[in-house]
């Protein structure tokens, strides 16, 4: 079997365990968030993720930033910090597998900000595609409201949904950023300014971890950043439209270590509403990746 075949397969399967780890790295996030605080486990995992970016920034040469890519960063290392604590706040609040399913509004959201700050085209597809997801998230509220989770698991919803607005505004900002700076660069001061935006209240709020849960710490840390070089090097060897479908294997990781590690039950509105959000998504993903087929594109 020729490269040109082996190539797509290969990078799906990359971008596949990048999800797979990142979604690895939220279930240690929930245990630590339980055990030390939403602050406590996000200041000192991204503490430890600066120190792995850090190297891979000075392997990769020390590049510098320019003050337009640095004003960038420190907008998204904004955005970024308010965004995980929100996201980590609600996710201690309610099962994995529905913090996933309201999450994925995000990139639909994504599409109308690209519109709205970036003059990117967005048709009928992608407005009827939001709808129709706002539906699938209305249909997992409505599930938790009957399922009886309690109010800290309706605030933990509010929160995550909080945090896909904000993860939608990430994603305009992060396509800005990527013109104006390389990934090394990226990943080193995204770490290192959303830990010195957190370390401003560590004088009341920080506090050292016990000594056992410094390896779901580290271990968090090495996830993430592992995570982020795998989605790199898939990105760069596959198409986009191809690859973005990996982004829902996360609802299955959820699930399952929703249920293996803290006993929660996916209930079957959480699945009928991520199947809602997924399939709008897709939906609204063939606007134009399906308007040319690759023969076309290579013509």
């Amino acid at each position: 079997m020729s490269t040109r075949h082996l190539a797509p397969a290969a990078a799906f399967a990359v971008a596949a365990a990048g999800i797979g780890l990142f979604s690895i790295m939220d279930a240690f996030m929930k245990s630590l968030v339980l055990g030390l605080g939403v602050y406590n486990a996000l200041v000192w995992r991204t503490g430890l993720s600066t120190l792995f970016g850090g190297a891979a920034w000075i392997v990769a040469g020390r590049p510098q930033p320019s003050a337009r890519a640095l004003r960038l960063h420190l907008a998204r290392g904004a955005i970024t910090a308010a965004m995980a604590l929100l996201f980590f706040w609600g996710l201690a609040r309610v099962p994995m597998a529905q913090a996933i399913s309201l999450a994925y509004i995000a990139p639909l959201l994504a599409l109308l900000l690209g519109a709205l700050f970036l003059k990117e085209r967005v048709g009928r597809r992608v407005v009827a595609a939001s709808l129709v997801a706002i539906v699938g998230v209305g249909v997992i509220l409505a599930g938790q409201q009957r399922a009886a989770m309690g109010p800290q698991a309706f605030e933990g919803a509010v929160a995550i949904l909080a945090s896909a607005i904000l993860y939608a505004v990430n994603l305009v900002v992060a396509r800005l950023q990527s013109q104006a700076a390389r990934p090394a660069e990226i990943a080193f001061l995204q770490s290192a300014i959303v830990t010195a935006i957190l370390a401003c209240a560590a004088p009341w709020l920080a506090h050292l971890p016990p000594a056992g849960e410094w390896w779901k710490i580290a271990i968090a840390a090495a996830l993430g950043t592992s995570s982020l070089f795998l989605l790199a090097w898939a990105y760069a060897h596959g198409e986009t439209g191809y690859l973005a479908t990996t982004e829902y294997t996360s609802f299955v990781y959820a699930a399952a270590l929703g249920w293996l590690v803290f006993g929660e039950r996916v209930q079957p509105t959480t699945l009928l509403g991520a199947a809602i959000i997924v399939a709008a998504c897709l939906y609204a993903a063939r606007r134009r990746d399906l308007a040319r087929s690759p023969i076309e594109q290579a013509a």
